[in-house]
């Protein structure tokens, strides 16, 4: 039997997006995944394992990116676009609740989710993001988005993510290396890698700019999460989530469980043993 249902939906402006649903106890709320700015579903296929078939768990693969449909419009490549997605998503489903995992990006679209209908999660886990970021992170990110040329092979597909994620992962080996590019690539009919996600995110990233108030509005968004149990988690190395940011959130948010991940940066792969204990723990405990 497959490990997975493989499905689509339609979003409000009429795109095919793609969604893996791993089955589990449909007694209890099931497990919403949210991947960063340039991944996809795929990110969570290890960790999907680990929670089914205590719960169901969903990923979708946000426009733009692995299986969904790119966007002609590339200024459509922004947070709230994918929260009018995943309402949609919900809405197919006949879900009106669930726990959200959020890497990066991810964790943003789940915060801002929140902020319109916090009933709607039963946990959150924010992984390596906060309401606030980091200059330099963020600086990084625009510095290889949509940037780097198609690669000609699988090893020069290794050597752009080691450029990109070395210092957030100093401690992997060939073989993670692999598995890692291998998530985050798929192979042309030329037998090539390719990059599963639009090129052109990057010129949403470049053009698009947070209007003034941004940052305030999203702690507002974060502070709407006050009554839901939270699960923040931080790479240790991490450019994009501050030490000064991430104490804040500890003190606002009175249910807020806080994990720092040794030896990781931006961001944590969720297989670590910190990781592995702080999420078993922190679902075991919700409805």
């Amino acid at each position: 039997m497959p490990i997975y249902a493989e499905q689509t939906y339609r979003s409000r402006d009429g795109l095919k997006l793609y969604y893996r649903d791993y089955p589990g106890d449909e007694t209890k709320v099931p497990v919403l995944c949210l991947h960063g700015l340039t991944r996809n579903c795929r990110d969570f296929e290890a960790l999907a394992l680990r929670i089914t078939p205590g719960r169901r768990v969903i990923t979708p693969d946000f426009r733009g990116r692995g299986q969904s449909q790119y966007d002609s419009m590339w200024m459509n490549y922004h947070p709230m676009t994918y929260v009018d997605d995943l309402w949609s998503l919900l809405h197919e489903l006949g879900i009106d609740r669930v726990i959200a995992i959020g890497t990066s990006m991810g964790g943003l679209v789940a915060m801002l989710m929140g902020a319109v209908r916090a009933q709607t999660f039963a946990g959150v886990v924010l992984n390596d993001i906060g309401p606030e970021l980091d200059p330099v992170g963020a600086a990084r990110i625009r510095s290889y988005a949509g940037r780097f040329p198609p690669p000609r092979s699988w090893d020069e597909a290794i050597e752009q993510m080691k450029y990109v994620f070395s210092a957030a992962l100093p401690d992997f080996t060939e073989s993670q290396w692999r598995d890692f590019v291998r998530l985050s690539y798929s192979e042309d009919s030329t037998g090539s890698p390719r990059l599963d996600a639009d090129p052109r995110i990057g010129d949403a990233v470049h053009a698009i700019q947070p209007p003034p108030g941004a940052t305030q509005g999203m702690w507002l968004a974060f502070n709407a999460l006050r009554n839901t149990p939270t699960l923040a988690i931080r790479g240790a190395l991490s450019d994009l989530l501050s030490v000064e940011v991430f104490d804040r959130m500890q003190r606002e948010h009175p249910r807020l469980r806080a994990v720092t991940v040794d030896n990781r940066g931006h961001v944590p792969q969720l297989d670590e043993p910190q990781c592995r204990a702080a999420l078993e723990q922190f679902l075991a405990e919700l409805p």
